[in-house]
């Protein structure tokens, strides 16, 4: 019987990760409805080992059981830390007590994290810089710059005589099940909405790290989040839009309603935006699930907020959610801001605050105190209209 639990993805190249079925948020802020992986892996050649990448903490035990399958756990010569956030390097202390021979390769800045951070000397550091090798005896790896994806000092590891790019958080999705792309019919969908949730933010450097990575032969894209690409066009088309911030005629319509009024305007908005053949995704942010709101803020061009007045500014819950999609920086082009209230306007002013800071078009605005007349309603339909001909203009 072969080996179950650890997959040769290449040759000399093992899935040795883990998988965490049961976390449900990460950054105490993204929702994992599905859990999540940390992917690591081992590189043997003829002469040395290498492990690229780690575990969370609390896994460390797991990940040595599956590197013990394939190679001695405490005999490696390379932990390869791509990137130093504690879901992939949080195991890296533990392996490198477990091998008191073996170097830690990073970055220049992935090393200072590593001293700051996780306590490794630094004379078990060995730092490497765009283009640099090392050779594991007919296994070569190659380390590229790839900063911000996303954090300063993220590098990608590429092994030439296999095909293989290591490129840790990027190319990634939070998905437990499957082990490779053909596995996971969703697998676009949920790399969508981790790339709205991480990389988005980052198109640029993301489109800069694109280039590099066009110039690679490649055969297999092993992430450290989700399954392995056995067809790496599956998700480089994706992303080449995704970096590109290419837009959709398509509008994300985010709102709070506290006694229906703003739910009704935006909803008059949705109704004729969608007649005019744009697509609309509505989300009430009351319920709405974080994850969901950044996959459709990937692609969309046009935001329509609506808030209730709360003590003369927006309705907390929907000033907080606009300040994420700010801090999210989407493609967004346009926007509208609708807004209701009873005794006291200033939801409206503070909504404007907002879509200015984040230099977006503002196309119009509508703010109502009184119920919806025919008049009032002929209002909404015409800036739904002159959005949509900014959207196909």
């Amino acid at each position: 019987m072969g080996n179950y639990r650890v997959p040769e993805i290449a040759d000399g190249v093992f899935a040795v990760g883990v998988k965490d079925w049961n976390r449900r948020l990460f950054d105490a802020l993204i929702p994992l409805p599905e859990g999540t992986t940390y992917n690591a892996y081992i590189v043997k050649g003829s002469r040395k080992t290498a492990l690229i990448d780690t575990v969370d903490p609390g896994f460390e035990e797991e990940l040595t059981r599956r590197i013990a399958e394939v190679a001695d756990p405490t005999k490696l010569d390379y932990v390869v830390m791509n990137h130093a956030e504690p879901d992939h390097a949080g195991a890296v202390p533990h392996m490198l007590a477990l091998s008191p021979e073996a170097k830690l390769v990073t970055s220049i800045k992935g090393a200072d994290l590593a001293v700051r951070k996780l306590g490794v000397p630094k004379g078990r550091i060995e730092e490497v810089v765009d283009g640099n090798e090392i050779d594991l005896g007919g296994k070569t790896l190659r380390f590229l710059d790839a900063p911000m994806l996303h954090w300063p000092e993220t590098m990608f590891t590429y092994l030439p005589e296999e095909a293989v790019l290591f490129p840790c958080d990027f190319f990634g999705a939070h998905v437990t099940y499957g082990r490779f792309d053909a596995d996971v019919d969703e697998l676009v969908g949920a790399a969508k909405r981790y790339f709205g949730e991480i990389m988005m933010p980052f198109r640029k450097m993301g489109a800069k790290a694109m280039e590099k990575v066009a110039l690679l032969d490649l055969k297999v894209i092993a992430p450290s989040h989700g399954p392995v690409y056995r067809c790496p066009e599956r998700i480089l088309a994706p992303y080449r839009k995704w970096t590109a911030g290419e837009t959709a005629p398509k509008a994300l319509a985010a709102y709070v309603s506290m006694y229906g009024s703003t739910e009704r305007y935006v909803k008059t908005i949705v109704d004729v935006l969608e007649s005019c053949d744009i697509q609309v995704a509505l989300h009430d942010v009351c319920v709405a699930d974080l994850g969901d709101l950044a996959c459709d803020l990937v692609d969309s061009r046009a935001l329509v907020l609506g808030t209730p007045t709360v003590l003369n500014g927006m309705h907390p819950l929907m000033f907080s959610a606009a300040n994420v999609v700010k801090a999210l920086a989407p493609p967004l082009q346009y926007a509208v801001a609708i807004s209701s209230y009873g005794w006291s306007t200033g939801g409206l002013k503070q909504a404007r605050e907002v879509l200015e800071s984040a230099k977006l078009e503002i196309v119009g605005t509508f703010e109502s105190g009184e119920r919806l007349s025919a008049e009032k309603e002929q209002e909404l339909v015409d800036l739904a209209e002159l959005l949509a001909a900014r959207m196909k203009g």
